[in-house]
């Protein structure tokens, strides 16, 4: 027996209950769209205002700064309902799921955008607590305008990614 028929053995009553329950289904997807909504629009009003803040005076960029700070905490829990639910999915059909190369794809977003959010993350805090050079601030500001287009390419790359692996399943 290979892993993934251990897997779907072992996952077999969430897949029946999943399966059996329009209830149970309705939550799980609702759940994990609304964390995607939540998440992801809160991420990309911060990586806008971000980036309309980068074309200000550096005077006038802390309010930004302020602003993305504030942001992270919903991020975070809406990535966290996004994990529990996504785990559940993939869980109700676990032998389509662990053989897609969309869906590992979608794995690899997700974690290029928690790795990017974690960068973002610590730049935002560098600068917002800055007192070095002003060379680091500039390559600090770069950092962030960076990260910020990257975070707007892993969001909308991986609702294209959640969207065809909804469709090729």
């Amino acid at each position: 027996m290979t892993l993934v028929q251990t897997l779907a053995n072992s996952l077999q009553p969430w897949q029946s209950l999943y399966s059996d329950s329009k209830a149970v289904s309705s939550v799980v997807t609702g759940v994990h769209l609304v964390a995607m909504l939540f998440g992801g629009g809160f991420a990309v009003a911060a990586d806008r205002s971000t980036l309309r803040a980068l074309r200000r005076d550096p005077s006038e960029r802390s309010r930004a700064l302020e602003e993305l700070h504030a942001v992270h905490r919903p991020v975070l829990y809406a990535l966290a309902a996004l994990f529990v639910s996504g785990v559940a999915l993939a869980a109700a059909d676990i032998e389509t799921f662990a053989t897609s190369p969309i869906f590992m794809l979608k794995l690899a977003l997700v974690a290029l955008l928690l790795g990017n959010g974690a960068v973002l993350q610590r730049t935002e805090r560098s600068l917002r607590r800055q007192t070095a050079h002003p060379l680091r601030e500039v390559r600090l500001w770069r950092r962030l305008r960076a990260t910020t287009y990257l975070s707007l390419l892993f969001w909308t790359s991986a609702v294209v990614a959640g969207t065809v692996l909804v469709n090729a399943a």
